[in-house]
């Protein structure tokens, strides 16, 4: 069974009497487990279509289903319900929380969004604080580590919900290439672990270059899919 299935997706936006179509028809299916990339030049409807994903915004027409459930019918309460059990996302600027401690803003979105018992949010976040060698960073505040730290620190939150699906929009953008190839390598390395999928919007030629599955949208219909080694 897909993960994520759109089929005949649009999104319109309007401006004063003036309709601008993002997204034009989009039909596609994506696994479970899958490293995916959506590209394309600015405009395109590279964010547009992970903020639909995502449940940030719906579609003008058409239906688009992620973990069996259609989420285009549901409400403002009932999408925030689903993105905080079923999604989580990476920045480009990381959007860790300033004065909190690295293990503070993992923690952060189970105390949020999930009734989770204080001893089993300590397990999650130190098993994760494992997988991404920042054990000794721990106790400190997003000021005092590295840009590729801090998108370590990134993915630890994004899979601390333990969600089946992970959103990057453009996750490699202020990285600098070896830390961004770190970067990537990791989020495989969580992809194989614990079989969550990981959807990038992206411009990053190191991210295309790594997906196994490419989707290429241009001025917002979707041009092309491609499977390389590995892909679903």
């Amino acid at each position: 069974m897909s993960l994520i299935t759109a089929e005949n997706v649009c999104k319109d936006y309007h401006t004063g009497e003036v309709t601008i179509r993002a997204l034009n028809d989009l039909s596609f299916a994506i696994e479970p487990a899958a490293f995916v990339s959506f590209v394309g030049p600015s405009g395109s409807g590279k964010t547009t279509l992970l903020n639909l994903i995502g449940c940030l915004d719906k579609p003008t027409e058409g239906k688009l289903t992620v973990s069996g459930t259609d989420i285009s019918l549901l409400d403002r309460k009932e999408s925030a319900a689903f993105r905080g059990s079923h999604i989580g996302f990476i920045f480009q600027d990381f959007n860790l929380i300033p004065v909190l401690t690295v293990y503070e803003n993992i923690e952060y979105p189970l105390i949020m969004v999930q009734n989770i018992p204080a001893g089993e949010r300590k397990n999650r976040i130190l098993r994760l604080l494992e997988a991404v060698d920042m054990n000794a960073q721990k106790d400190k505040y997003p000021d005092q580590i590295s840009g590729g730290q801090k998108q370590r620190v990134a993915i630890a939150r994004a899979l601390v919900t333990n969600p089946k699906l992970v959103l990057a929009d453009e996750p490699t953008a202020n990285l600098d290439s070896k830390t961004a190839y770190a970067v990537i390598e990791l989020m495989k390395k969580m992809r194989d672990e614990l079989q969550t999928t990981f959807i990038f919007s992206t411009h990053d030629q190191k991210i295309v270059g790594e997906a196994e599955i490419l989707f290429t949208l241009e001025d917002g219909f979707l041009k092309s899919r491609e499977t390389r080694g590995g892909g679903a």
